[in-house]
């Protein structure tokens, strides 16, 4: 299951878009990469993790002394290893037979069931370690077996070797775990891997670009028979439209970390774009060659440019008219998550327009070009968003992780994180919340 942790960092991309340079303004910042988290549980049943013991633990038990003088004890295990899940602990019932020898003499075999608590845990360096607690046995002993010239106490024999016993099986269950499963080598290669760009979309040319940075470790849950294994991954992944990212050097695996509680949330940062050229698209039809005025003066528009200068938008408009000639307005973009419309605030003439109009047009402060402007430069982005959670939906059920092992996830919120501004376009950068399964098939 650890073998393909890395690779479920694919399932919190966030969407950017390459796209042509504009020669308007200068070079503002790109939006801030946010850290995607996701919290997976791995589940297994009692009947499961039993099936994986009894191939780990072989019949040799136990042989050696008991801490009487001279008299030793072979346990062999007879039978299939019982486990339950509760209160966060495994229990093992282990059926053995046990033998004592003193010299030439020896007793019969006695059938018995050890009963074992089991805590299995992983260490920051991606080592798994199993710790067994000696409970009890299920049956009753004789108080007293006589071993030739010996009487013997086979309770006291038992609680004689609890310490090594519980060691014998403890290194036995950790050795046999880290030879077959390598966490490190497994996750190491995994995690490189994962660190190469992902084609998820050849139509839309959509690529998954990420960068990893943790693996938590969240505390084992057992409980009513069911194990879980719940773990914490977070990496700053955003999805490329547009040619193959280049691959970045390659992020070290971390040190695992521990951590108390358990979050179960996840969140994935998405972001869309909205091109100046496109707003100018919806409104050039709605404002040019239109004729607009007040007190018996009038302008039309004949050409619009829409750029960016500092944190507001800038209008550039051309008129003829009663006033021939550029002005300029600037404005504020906005963006409401609820109806995902797209639009501008606080219209106003800038300084340098301002203060030439109060010379040449001041009737221009008093018609309605400002509001008009604003109405005008109104997009519903409802067929973007919907477009861009579908590519992340379909982003998170239809990338394989590993053979028969499928990530599946639902969206459940969408919230406005930010409104940043760019040299040719909009970003409008949301977090969308939800819930993700792995699914095995």
């Amino acid at each position: 299951m650890l073998a393909i942790l890395a690779l479920t960092l694919c399932s919190c991309p966030g969407v950017v878009e390459a796209t042509e340079q504009s020669n308007y303004g200068p070079v503002l910042p790109v939006p801030k990469k946010e850290v995607s988290s996701i919290n997976v549980d791995f589940e297994a049943s009692s009947e499961e993790l039993a099936a994986v013991l009894n191939k780990l633990i072989g019949k040799d038990i136990y042989r050696g002394s008991t801490g009487n003088s001279g008299v030793n004890t072979d346990i062999i295990r007879n039978g299939p290893i019982g486990i339950t899940a509760a209160d966060d602990y495994l229990y093992l019932t282990m059926p053995v037979t046990m033998s004592m020898r003193y010299g030439v003499f020896s007793t019969p075999a006695i059938s018995t069931k050890f009963k074992f608590r089991l805590n299995a845990r992983i260490t920051p360096d991606w080592k798994l370690h199993a710790e067994i607690y000696y409970l009890g046995l299920s049956d009753l002993f004789a108080e007293k077996v006589g071993i030739g010239p010996l009487s013997i106490k086979p309770r006291s024999v038992i609680e004689g070797i609890t310490d090594p016993l519980q060691r014998v099986i403890s290194d036995a269950i950790s050795r046999e775990l880290n030879a077959r499963y390598s966490l490190k080598a497994q996750v190491g290669k995994a995690w490189t891997v994962a660190q190469q760009p992902v084609l998820l979309d050849r139509n839309y040319h959509a690529w998954l670009k990420i960068t990893p940075q943790e693996i938590i470790l969240y505390p084992l849950y057992a409980r009513n028979n069911l194990v879980k294994l719940s773990l914490g991954l977070k990496s700053v992944s955003e999805m490329v439209v547009g040619p193959e990212p280049a691959v970045a050097a390659p992020v070290s695996l971390p040190y695992l970390k521990l951590a108390t509680g358990s979050d179960k949330s996840f969140r994935i940062v998405l972001n869309t774009d909205l091109f100046y050229k496109d707003i100018l698209n919806i409104a050039t039809p709605l404002l040019l060659n239109k004729e607009l005025g007040t007190d018996g003066k009038s302008i039309i528009l004949k050409d619009l440019d829409i750029y960016s200068k500092d944190d507001r938008l800038i209008v550039k408009v051309d008129a003829i008219g009663s006033y021939e000639g550029v002005f300029y307005l600037t404005c504020k973009p906005s963006f409401d998550p609820q109806t995902n419309v797209f639009s501008v605030e606080d219209v106003d003439f800038d300084m340098s327009t301002h203060s030439f109009l109060l010379k040449t047009a001041g009737w221009l402060f008093h018609s309605r070009i400002r509001n008009i402007i604003r109405e005008k430069i109104t997009v519903n982005l409802t067929q973007r968003m919907e477009q861009a959670l579908e590519t992340a939906q379909k982003a998170m059920t239809q990338v394989k992780l590993a053979d028969h092992i499928f990530l599946k996830g639902n969206v459940n919120t969408i919230k406005l994180h930010d409104v940043i501004l760019q040299k040719d376009k909009i970003c409008i950068q949301l977090y969308t919340e939800g819930e993700t399964t792995l699914v095995f098939r």
